[in-house]
C-alpha cells in the first residue's frame, strides 16, 4: 500500500478541511480520530475515492507514513494534547515531527519543544486561522518551534496556505518553540478587539441613530471599499443583510451574549506579565464578560431605566464620524498588540519578523485586510519602530481621525452608548502622546504609605529618593523594583 506524506489526528470541522486541502495540493494523508466512527464516516463519505487513509489505532496510523513522520494534531488544547503526544511516543521514533494545529497555549508549546527534543522528536507548534472555509480553501499558517523540521513540513504548509498578490503563501516560519502559537494567540487577541470596535460602531447606529439593518447594510457595504476593506467589515455586511424565512433580520433575532475561547484572555494576561498596556484588547474580552452576564444585565436595566437618546444632527456626518474613529481604534489595538510580540520576543528570545508577519495575515485568516500592507510597509521603512503610531502613514491617519474619533467616544459617553474598546483606544493613545502624566503623585503616595522611594526630575534615572511625609516614620525606605 503507498505511504501518506502526512498524518492527521482529529476529525473535527477544522481537522476534515484541512485533509481535504491537503488531498487537493496532491498529498496523500492518513487520518485517525479517538472515535472511530468518525474515521469511517469520513473515508467512506466526503472522503471517499480520495487519497486518504483511514486507521483505527496511532499504530496503524505511524506504520501508514513515509519517515520521516509527520503527524498533525487538530484537537482541543489542553490535556488532549499531552495524552496525545504520549501515545504518539510509543509508536515514533527520533526524527518524527508533531505537528499541534490547535489552539495551544505558547508556554505549553514551549514545554513540550523542550520535552520532545531530548527525545529526539521535532515539534511544531503551529498557529492555524481561517476558520472552516480557510481550513479548506486556504489558511494563514504561523509555524514555529523545532526550526529543523520545518524543511520537513514546508512543502505542505506552502501548499496548502492562503495566497495572496498573484502566488504568495500566508505562512512563514515564525521562531523558535512557542513563537508559532504566540503570534496566533496575539492574532486572536487582535480579532477581539477588531469584532468589539465593529460591534460599537454597529451599536452606535443602531441605537445612537436609529438605522435599520438594511441601512447598516448600505454603510458596512460603503466601508468595505475604503481602507477599512477586511473580511470582518465584509462578514458583517453580509449578516446585516440576511433574512430568515418570515423576512426577518436573522441578526435582530440572535441573544445578545457571546462566547469565547479562551486566546483573548491569555492575550491579555501576558500583556500583564510583560508590562504592556493591552488596553483595547483587554477591554474586548471584557466586553465579552458583560454579555455572557445577560440576567443581571436586564435587572440592571431595569433599576436604572437609562434611556438612549437618539443622536442629533445631520447622519451622514455622523457616520463619516463613526468610520473614521473605528479606523484610528483598530491602529490602536494592532498598535498594542505589535508592542506585546515586540516585548514578548526579546523576553523569549524569538527573532520575530514584524513585517512578514503583517504580510501572512493579509489572506485566510479572520483579520485580513487591506489594512495590513500598510503595517509591513511600516516596518520596512523602519525594522526598529517602537510603535505603530509613530509610523508617518499612521501618525498622519490618526490625525485625520483624532477629531472625529473624540466625537464619537464623547456622543456614546454623552447618551449612555457604551464604548469599552473605542473608548480604550483613545485614552490609551491620550495617554501614550502625554508628555507629563500624574504618576509623579502616584509615586508620592506611593512613597508616602509604603517607604517605596521615587525618582527625580532633577536627578539621574535609577538613582531613588524617599520623603519623610509625616514627620515621624523615618528615614528607612522599602526600596524600590518593578514586577
Amino acid at each position: 500500500m503507498e505511504k501518506a506524506d502526512i498524518g492527521l489526528i482529529g476529525l473535527a470541522v477544522m481537522g476534515e478541511n484541512l485533509v481535504m486541502n491537503m488531498e487537493s495540493k496532491g498529498f496523500t494523508v492518513a487520518v485517525y480520530n479517538r472515535s472511530i466512527e468518525k474515521v469511517e464516516n469520513f473515508v467512506n463519505g466526503r472522503g471517499k475515492g480520495k487519497n486518504i487513509i483511514g486507521c483505527t489505532s496511532v499504530e496503524e496510523l505511524a506504520a501508514a507514513l513515509k519517515r520521516p513522520r509527520k503527524i498533525m494534531l487538530m484537537i482541543r488544547a489542553g490535556e488532549a494534547v499531552d495524552h496525545m503526544i504520549g501515545q504518539l511516543l510509543t509508536v515514533l521514533e527520533e526524527g518524527d515531527v508533531i505537528i499541534d494545529g490547535g489552539n495551544s497555549y505558547f508556554k505549553d508549546t514551549i514545554r513540550r519543544s523542550g520535552a520532545l527534543a531530548e527525545k529526539g522528536i521535532h515539534y511544531i507548534g503551529t498557529g492555524v486561522s481561517g476558520g472552516e472555509e480557510g481550513a479548506l480553501k486556504g489558511p494563514c499558517l504561523m509555524p514555529g518551534g523545532d526550526a529543523k523540521a520545518w524543511e520537513t513540513v514546508k512543502p505542505v504548509f506552502m501548499a496548502i496556505s492562503a495566497k495572496v498578490d498573484g502566488n504568495i503563501p500566508c505562512c512563514e516560519w515564525i521562531g523558535g518553540d512557542g513563537a508559532g502559537h504566540f503570534v496566533k494567540m496575539v492574532h486572536n487577541g487582535i480579532e477581539y478587539g477588531d469584532m468589539q470596535l465593529i460591534c460599537e460602531a454597529y451599536q452606535l447606529m443602531r441605537d445612537g441613530l436609529g438605522m435599520t439593518p438594511d441601512e447598516m447594510y448600505e454603510v458596512f457595504a460603503d466601508w468595505n471599499e475604503t481602507e477599512l476593506k477586511s473580511y470582518l467589515i465584509e462578514i458583517t455586511r453580509d449578516i446585516l443583510k440576511f433574512r430568515d424565512q418570515e423576512g426577518k433580520p436573522v441578526v435582530d433575532q440572535i441573544l445578545d451574549t457571546a462566547g469565547q475561547k479562551g486566546t483573548g484572555k491569555w492575550t491579555s494576561e501576558i500583556a500583564l506579565e510583560e508590562g504592556v498596556p493591552l488596553t483595547l484588547i483587554s477591554e474586548a474580552v471584557s466586553a465579552r464578560c458583560v454579555a455572557a452576564r445577560r440576567e443581571e444585565r436586564i435587572e440592571a436595566s431595569s433599576a436604572y431605566a437609562k434611556k438612549i437618546e437618539k443622536l442629533t444632527g445631520d447622519r451622514g456626518i455622523f457616520i463619516e464620524d463613526i468610520k473614521k474613529a473605528l479606523y484610528a481604534a483598530k491602529i490602536i489595538s494592532y498598535a498594542q498588540g505589535y508592542s506585546l510580540m515586540k516585548e514578548a520576543a526579546e523576553h523569549y528570545g524569538w527573532k520575530l519578523d514584524y513585517g512578514n508577519i503583517a504580510l501572512i495575515w493579509r489572506g485566510g485568516c479572520i483579520i485580513r485586510s487591506a489594512f495590513l500592507g500598510k503595517i509591513k510597509d511600516a516596518y520596512d521603512r523602519n525594522p526598529d519602530l517602537a510603535n505603530l503610531i509613530l509610523d508617518p502613514y499612521f501618525k498622519k491617519a490618526i490625525e485625520t481621525s483624532l477629531k472625529s474619533w473624540r466625537k464619537v467616544v464623547a456622543a456614546g459617553a454623552a447618551n449612555g452608548i457604551p464604548l469599552p474598546a473605542m473608548s480604550a483606544a483613545l485614552f490609551w493613545f491620550d495617554s501614550y502622546t502625554c508628555e507629563k502624566l500624574p504618576a509623579n503623585l502616584l509615586q508620592a503616595q506611593r512613597d508616602y504609605f509604603g517607604a517605596h522611594c521615587y525618582e527625580r526630575i532633577d536627578c539621574p534615572r535609577g538613582e531613588t529618593f524617599h520623603t519623610n511625609w509625616t514627620g515621624h516614620s523615618g528615614s528607612t525606605a522599602a526600596g524600590s523594583y518593578n514586577v
